[in-house]
């Protein structure tokens, strides 16, 4: 009997609520008036520069059915087909054909209006040949992934003999420097996403999805964390996984800049020279450096190098290609958040770790040469970061 009674209060509130959307949707919120011009939401998810003109991908993230009219390239009216249809209802996509003698390296500006009035405006910085997905652009994107992801990172893994003759305070600065690297790697992984995020339908909220999957990639990851301390029980942390949660943490952090790097080549926004690969290899050498830290204080194995290069640099590759080819914003701002929550938590183990080392030793939670160590991985990190930034 109690349990009827319970199950009653939750039921009721629940079957007023859909009363009452039930009635809005019907009869409306009591305001009869038009509005001054119809919600369309026309998105241009791709936009590529083939031999014979430009094709477009669009999807319609607006409430209401909408109908393509008319297209106008550089203010020219020109002619132009829809595939499956020119009328879209709600989450449809489809794909349109332009015909058009464009010119290799000048822009050009294409804009969609709807029957109702409503334009849509895309735009092409430098008219450039997409690259076609084939064996050799796959090997080249291969490649840049490669120089830009494995190659800095397996180099600053070798720097690890030279810090393993550190003493204890200097082994602590190391990880006071690599949280520094790790604080400035979240905060421009959440900012990539955003910036990614932002290009997206705004129906998906691309923000709130970087957000989102940051929030509970951080949780998951402590959860487990303490449940593998618990299930242990022993304190402290294993260096081996902690370097394997952060080479996982910077791995995606590179999947996102392996996306901005394949998007860039596949848009000829950006000449692949040498100038770029060094300036990669500068800014992300320090993340191997970072990798090894956690295992100053063990004997790590040959092949756990390999490993934690691969899993941390090999996602270059994977998103450079994912970048050139099939590019989605969504699906970039979800794995740059899941990267930010993965190096956060990270941040956060490594400073209770220090805390705990210096606790046990009757020192000061913060030394001098920690937060020197901590300021200079910040340094490195804005200052070589100047060679990737245009």
């Amino acid at each position: 009997m109690m349990r009827s009674k319970w199950l009653v209060t939750g039921l009721i509130p629940l079957i007023l609520l859909i009363g009452v959307l039930g009635w809005v949707l019907m009869n409306g919120a009591g305001v009869e008036k038009d509005p001054a011009a119809p919600i369309e939401v026309l998105n241009i998810e791709q936009i590529k520069v083939t031999k014979s003109g430009f094709e477009l991908s669009v999807s319609n993230t607006g409430p209401k059915t909408l109908t393509i009219s008319q297209i106008l390239v550089n203010d020219s009216v020109w002619n132009f087909s829809v595939t499956p249809s020119d009328t879209l209802k709600r989450f449809d996509k489809g794909k349109v054909s332009i015909t058009y003698p464009w010119v290799e390296g000048d822009p050009h500006t294409i804009k969609l209006i709807t029957e109702n009035g409503i334009i849509t405006e895309g735009d092409i910085a430098a008219a450039t040949l997409t690259p076609e997905t084939n064996l050799e652009n796959f090997l080249n994107y291969g490649f840049i992934g490669f120089y830009v992801g494995i190659v800095p990172i397996t180099l600053g893994l070798m720097w690890y003999p030279f810090m393993k003759r550190f003493s204890r305070k200097w082994i602590n600065a190391i990880l006071a420097l690599t949280v520094g690297l790790l604080l400035f790697l979240f905060v421009g992984t959440l900012a990539d996403g955003f910036e990614i995020g932002a290009e997206a339908p705004s129906v998906l909220q691309g923000n709130m999805v970087v957000i989102i999957g940051a929030a509970i990639t951080f949780l998951l990851l402590i959860g487990f964390d303490q449940y593998q301390q618990k299930k242990q029980e022993k304190n402290g942390y294993s260096p081996f996984g902690l370097a394997l949660l952060m080479a996982t943490g910077i791995g995606l952090h590179n999947f996102g800049e392996g996306l901005a790097i394949g998007s860039s080549f596949a848009l000829g926004e950006a000449a692949l020279g040498t100038f770029l690969i060094i300036g990669f290899t500068l800014h992300n050498i320090t993340e191997g450096i970072g990798i090894a830290a956690p295992l100053l204080k063990t004997k790590p194995r040959f092949r756990d190098f390999i490993l934690l290069g691969l899993i941390a640099g090999a996602p270059a590759i994977v998103g450079t290609w994912v970048g050139g080819f099939i590019f989605s914003p969504i699906w970039g701002a979800l794995f740059l958040g899941i990267g930010a929550g993965a190096i956060l938590q990270v941040i956060y183990v490594i400073t209770k770790m220090l805390m705990e080392d210096h606790k046990k030793h009757l020192e000061p939670s913060v030394s001098w040469l920690n937060l020197s160590g901590f300021t200079i991985g910040i340094l490195i990190m804005y200052f070589t970061a100047f060679f990737v930034k245009f």
